[in-house]
């Protein structure tokens, strides 16, 4: 499990596809080798890979096909920037959100407004699938930032984007129509699922959902 507090910004060595549609990507890092073993996890852009062939510079992992598919690793080239986060120890903060590095699907990066002061707006388009796991106010991982939802508006969410974030992630450096790894909140995933199973015949209200355990 991840918190969506990203923890380094390392750069691509390496992808290189292998047999049956896979792929071995290596990254540059440092930081966070620091206590981690061979077949520890550690988060690439949000998405939750082993590390392998970890030596002072940098580790390796093995990308399986499903998801080269519903992740943006597959477009990596040599030199780019990826976000890196170690899996959360007993005793880490909680500081972002249960993010587990099981990416949902991936989005269009459609820009950053300079809001002035070194904050800014991002607006990123996603599927339609998603819809139901998105909320105003809710968290979501971009590219494993954990964000706080602050619009939704016809297939567009938009989120506010600190100083710190700007500096320590990738999210400065996209161009629009770049294409970035989306994991919506696992909690709004396992109530979609309860509501679809209950068959709900009568309006879901906030006292519903109280009733519910909610």
């Amino acid at each position: 499990m991840f918190t969506g507090i990203i923890e380094e910004l390392g750069s691509v060595a390496a992808l290189e596809r292998t047999a049956g549609g896979a792929a071995r990507l290596t990254v540059r890092c440092r930081k966070v080798l620091e206590d981690t073993r061979p077949g520890d996890s550690i988060a690439v852009n949000g998405v939750c890979l082993t590390g392998v062939g970890l030596a002072s510079g940098g580790f390796s992992a093995d990308i399986s096909p499903e998801t080269l598919d519903r992740s943006n690793l597959g477009l990596l080239r040599p030199g780019d920037p990826v976000n890196l986060e170690r899996a959360l120890s007993p005793t880490g903060r909680l500081g972002g959100h249960i993010v587990q590095g099981h990416v949902d699907g991936t989005g269009e990066f459609l820009g950053l407004e300079d809001l002035g002061r070194e904050n800014w707006w991002l607006r990123v388009r996603y599927p339609a699938a998603l819809d139901p796991y998105l909320v105003f106010k809710g968290s979501v991982a971009i590219d494993g930032v954990s964000l706080t939802i602050a619009d939704l508006s016809a297939g567009v969410l938009a989120a506010a984007i600190i100083p710190h974030t700007f500096r320590n992630t990738t999210l400065g450096s996209y161009r629009p129509g770049a294409r970035v790894n989306i994991e919506t909140d696992i909690l709004a995933k396992h109530v979609e699922k309860l509501v679809r199973k209950l068959q709900l015949t009568e309006r879901l209200t906030v006292d519903k959902l109280r009733d519910m355990g909610y």
